[in-house]
């Protein structure tokens, strides 16, 4: 039983050939799961190829999911799914709502002959790099949050750098690989701005920033906006055992931190928009209703996922800032 063909007028690469071969041979029941391809020696001396020729094609299919390899022993047969041309690694930090958004409108635009595999390292450099080195090989394209990580970026760079691409967050030391990221700093500075008119009737400016999670940029743009127009401000890293007063304005990276800063509020009936103020980060629908809406700085994550779809497909190499907008509501 012949598994590979190799014909050298047919002007497709030989590599591509291989490929080809083995997918015929899966689809006409040839090959079936955990069965042994031919190793790549046997191939380089039937066919005169190069030992890199073949692995470079073995090297293909085993991305895809579509073989294996032992070492020692050699390829096999992984899956019968012959269809699936990207098989795509996406590491997230952690799934809520608006990162949700994010990984339909991915799914969504980046086709259906695409597998994607999404993890999670919830801020965890250990668990992050666990989850790139089990990976690595593995996959056509690596989506990777490395968030603020330290250490990330060298964890990153053991991957294939032509397969990487950074999202949401990047910095300096990831700047050889494209990305589509929010520009926290100066997303907060210009959202502030453009609520300038409405800030003005408070007093004082409190950002509730933990600093383990949230992106330093946001606290950068922050102070940076509070000293160009003079607004009172303060940075705390949590809200607890704190009363509100009136005339003080909270911008609130953390959704659990809003909870806590409205169930004060009812305790103190303080009425919101006011006496006092509520910017919060990220958009999400319930925030559109709750206390009468309140007002959100927030990039648009489903756009996100349709532009990091766009670039893997269109094989795009380039770094994308995600617009942001402050949207306006009761709260201020």
């Amino acid at each position: 039983m012949k598994i590979i063909s190799i014909q050298n007028n047919l002007g497709i690469p030989k590599y591509k050939q291989i490929i080809l071969s083995i997918e015929k041979a899966i689809e006409e029941g040839l090959l079936k799961k955990e069965e042994r391809l031919p190793s790549i020696n046997k191939v380089c001396l039937e066919f005169s190829l190069s030992r890199d020729t073949v692995l470079q094609a073995y090297e293909e299919l085993k991305k895809r999911g579509i073989i294996y390899a032992i070492l020692g022993k050699g390829y096999y047969i992984k899956s019968t799914e012959v269809r699936i041309k990207q098989r795509i690694f996406l590491l997230f930090e952690e799934l809520n709502i608006f990162k949700e958004d994010l990984y339909n409108s991915f799914l969504e635009n980046i086709g259906k002959d695409v597998q994607v595999d999404i993890f999670f390292h919830h801020f965890n450099l250990q668990v992050f790099q666990k989850l790139i080195n089990d990976s690595n090989g593995n996959y056509t394209k690596y989506i990777i949050m490395p968030t603020n990580l330290i250490g990330a970026a060298a964890i990153i760079e053991t991957l294939p750098v032509n397969d990487v691409y950074i999202l949401d967050q990047t910095n300096p030391e990831l700047n050889s690989f494209p990305a589509v990221y929010q520009n926290h700093k100066k997303d907060i500075y210009e959202g502030l701005v453009k609520g300038k008119s409405r800030l003005n009737k408070y007093e004082k400016l409190i950002m509730i920033f933990p600093g383990f999670r949230e992106p330093l940029g946001m606290k950068i743009g922050f102070e940076n906006f509070c000293a160009n127009f003079e607004f009172d401000y303060e940075i705390i890293t949590e809200f607890k055992n704190r009363e509100i007063n009136k005339g003080e304005v909270y911008v609130i990276p953390s959704d659990r931190d809003l909870v806590r800063v409205i169930e004060k509020a009812n305790l103190q009936d303080l009425e919101l928009g006011n006496d006092f103020g509520i910017i919060s980060y990220n958009e999400t629908p319930l925030k559109k209703i709750v206390a009468n809406g309140i007002t959100t700085i927030s990039t648009n994550f489903e756009a996100m996922g349709k532009i990091l779809a766009q670039m893997i497909l269109k094989g795009k190499k380039e770094q994308i800032e995600n617009k942001s907008a402050l949207i306006i509501r009761n709260s201020l």
